[in-house]
């Protein structure tokens, strides 16, 4: 493997936060033996990539095989983008400083929509070829997955194998079927074709398009080029997760980066069911660690690392039937230590007194809760099964524990939203800050701070409204505007998202093959970081839509009826699509379905389909009373966010959970 850093070392004087680019963090693996090199890489910069999970996992599970060695790599930040194309340096591993075209295969994460022109950028920043199809005999294979790949299709000609579902076992199986069939000779079409019959696995180019027509009376969008290929591809799923160690090796980084802590996965997968909501369709079903493995990790992991901050991540933390047993545990055993316990995920109808206490600890930053609609009629539309009264209750226990700043998270353009539903959120938003003051003393009322955080709807693949359009940018707007008008609180802030980046992230969730030619325009155009509030080029991605022939408003503003096959039809959560398109017609009716691991079974498939069940800890009580220490080990939970998301003000980016498989 060439070493770049001669090269590359004269450069960091000039960089920003030169750190991102070096190597010997505390916790690499470095395995020079090994004669298959395999390169995870996150298009985006170290901040964001190295704290997430995934590419944590899988880097682990890959060095893990004998012979194998997996590094990293992230996108440069821009500006060394065009450092390194005016030197001609090509993008580089972590660990060896390699060039990245000379592994022999590398794993993108699509943790999010927005981060499609960066993919671009990486690849030809490294000397890839774009398109699969230019791809040689001796190039890499680049394999993609993460919560994108389940509508690959806006991807498919930049990536040769899309991983679908969980990584864990997948990964080093695809791998090493790529080692051993080019050890035995195999062309690059051969190894393709095998890789593309392993189950979990889509090869994109083994499938001709077929146009709307066809599609509608095939009840497909791809057509096999050639016989034995399946046509509908199902998602992997680790089935050893919940016996699986909390902790594993992992980096200390040398820089500051996004959640800089230690992160444990406390359970995997929700059954919530809030229908605007991929990632509860998509990592079904619920898998729970048990209290003693979660606690020890969390103790080893400290240990081994340095942190003082844990983080217990998953998308429903507080739902985990064992949480108020973790967290009492673990307050005892770090009492005294300044050691900060916290649970990103906190819902509404499990943050009563008792949680309050426990997740208290000496650090009492800000809370975030997200009851994602302003009226309880459109939050049973939504399936969001809480109240205004679970909110004040919330707020009561948080303010009268200490803490004094909150932030409400909300949605706007949810499908059957009114401006009632608008001037809802500004009514609760209120009488919640009335709650608030009245939860704690007087001389500290001032203290007090809570603001309103609004996204606009955006219509994911493999949900219950995948069928909804978006509502248009300038629609979004008003809305906004009607929302800021009827908060009359001064102490309270509304922020949005610009509705320009959810436009794009709609078409590319919703789009079909055709929006990848869409991408690679934008990116031509300039567009790149789109994330990244002082990057995102909205008329970059004007231009590529004029120049390509694509009405993106069309693409995400159009609404189907169920019946519609949509373009992701071949690939699968496991959760039908019947139950979908019965959910999309239990929102119209405004009735909910409760979640599975509290009440009965709602036949989503997942479970049967995939044949795992949920794994529970112990079972888990409703009403919020799992947060309540009780006798013999009755213990219990409740939930809400998702593990690794991309605060901080950079890029919004989406879900990052480790589940991402590559």
């Amino acid at each position: 493997m060439t070493d770049l850093w001669p090269r590359l070392e004269p450069l960091l004087a000039s960089a920003e936060r030169p750190a991102r680019y070096l190597n010997h963090e505390f916790g690499c693996v470095y395995k020079p033996e090994a004669d298959f090199r395999f390169c995870m890489m996150y298009p985006d910069t170290y901040e964001l990539g190295q704290a997430n999970q995934a590419l944590r996992i899988l880097v682990n599970v890959v060095n893990a095989v004998d012979g194998m060695v997996a590094e990293r790599s992230f996108l440069p930040a821009a500006e060394f983008c065009d450092t390194m194309r005016a030197e001609g340096l090509p993008l580089f591993s972590i660990e060896s400083c390699a060039p990245v075209a000379e592994f022999d295969a590398i794993g993108i994460t699509l943790s999010h929509e927005l981060v499609a022109t960066n993919v671009l950028e990486a690849l030809d920043l490294a000397g890839i070829p774009l398109h699969a199809q230019d791809r040689g005999e001796d190039d890499l294979f680049v394999i993609g997955g993460g919560p994108c790949s389940y509508n690959p299709e806006p991807y498919a000609p930049f990536f040769d194998i899309f991983n679908i579902g969980e990584g864990e076992e997948a990964l080093p199986e695809c791998l090493q079927a790529i080692r051993r069939l080019r050890a035995e000779g195999a062309c690059r079409a051969d190894i393709l074709r095998a890789i593309a019959r392993m189950d979990g696995f889509y090869v994109p180019s083994l499938y001709r398009w077929r146009d709307e027509e066809q599609a509608q009376q095939a009840g497909s969008w791809i057509e096999p080029v050639e016989e034995g290929l399946p046509t509908h591809i199902q998602k992997r799923v680790f089935e050893g997760f919940a016996e699986s160690p909390g902790w594993e090796p992992c980096i200390v980084p040398f820089t500051e980066v996004v959640q800089d802590r230690l992160n444990v996965e406390v359970l995997r997968g929700c059954a919530r069911g809030c229908r605007f909501c991929q990632a509860g369709m998509m990592y079904r079903p619920v898998r729970e660690r048990s209290a003693d493995n979660i606690v020890n990790s969390v103790v080893c992991g400290l240990a081994q690392t340095g942190y003082d901050e844990v983080s217990l991540t998953s998308l429903s933390s507080t739902d985990h039937s064992q949480i108020a047993d973790v967290l009492t545990r673990l307050n005892k055993q770090f009492q005294g230590k300044g050691v900060r316990i916290s649970v990103p995920s906190q819902r509404l109808d499990s943050f009563g007194v008792d949680m309050a206490g426990l997740v208290a600890g000496q650090k009492k930053g800000g809370l975030t809760f997200a009851p994602e609609a302003g009226t309880q009629r459109l939050r049973d539309v939504i399936n969001k099964q809480v109240t205004e009264d679970d909110l004040f209750g919330a707020v009561d226990a948080a303010f009268g524990a200490g803490w004094r700043r909150c932030k409400l998270y909300f949605m706007i353009g949810l499908p059957t939203e009114t401006d009632d539903d608008i001037k809802g959120i500004a009514s609760l938003v209120q009488r919640a800050y009335d709650r608030a003051k009245k939860a704690v003393p007087v001389e500290q009322r001032g203290n007090i701070r809570m603001s309103v955080s609004c996204a606009l709807f955006v219509p994911k693949a493999q949900t219950p409204f995948q069928w909804d359009g978006q509502i248009a940018p300038e629609e979004a707007l008003r809305r906004v505007s009607l929302l800021r008008r009827s908060v009359k609180y001064r102490a309270i802030d509304v922020h949005w998202h610009d509705p320009s980046t959810s436009f794009v992230e709609a078409v590319m969730s919703r789009g079909g093959r055709a929006a990848a030619a869409w991408v690679e325009s934008a990116w031509c155009h300039g567009a790149r970081f789109d994330a990244w509030t002082e990057h995102f080029n909205e008329q970059a991605w004007r231009d590529a839509a004029e120049e390509v022939g694509l009405d993106p408003a069309a693409v995400a503003q159009t609404s189907y009826d169920t019946g519609y096959v949509m373009p992701w039809e071949h690939i699968s959560t496991g959760v039908s699509t019947r139950f979908l398109a019965h959910e999309r017609k239990k929102a119209a009716a405004e009735k909910t379905t409760p979640d599975c691991t509290f009440e009965r079974c709602a036949a989503c498939g997942a479970c049967p389909g995939l044949g795992i069940d949920n794994q529970l800890a112990q079972p888990r009580v409703a009403g919020g009373s799992n947060a309540r220490p009780q006798q013999a080990g009755e213990e219990g939970a409740a939930a809400a966010v998702a593990a690794g998301q991309a605060a901080s003000g950079q890029p919004a980016a989406g879900p990052q959970t480790a589940e991402e498989g590559e």
